[in-house]
């Protein structure tokens, strides 16, 4: 009986779930039955400018290097020299 029950289940013990649900996303299924991956979600205008303003807004953030302290805090790491790299600008014709 333990090979069957996987595939019949008790009709008594529904399940919350809506069609499309679960990992069917990152799979590239939809309810509709359209396929949709990274590349037709970013043809849409709507998800190219919700991708373009969330990217734009993460890029003006700083980016600090921090190193843990005996006591538990940080601090900023301003003299490891990861932190130029990182926070100032890779090479003159890169920003950071």
């Amino acid at each position: 009986m333990s090979i069957f029950s996987g595939l019949f289940k008790s009709r008594d013990k529904p399940e919350n779930r809506t069609p499309g649900s679960s990992y069917a996303f990152y799979l590239g299924g939809s309810s509709s039955g359209k396929l949709v991956t990274e590349r037709s979600a970013m043809q849409m205008t709507a998800v190219y400018a919700c991708v373009r303003i969330l990217s734009e807004a993460i890029a003006g953030l700083p980016l600090h290097m921090y190193r843990y302290k005996e006591d538990g805090g940080k601090e900023k790491a301003i003299d490891h020299p990861l932190y130029l790299l990182l926070h100032d600008e890779p090479n003159p014709e890169m920003s950071s």
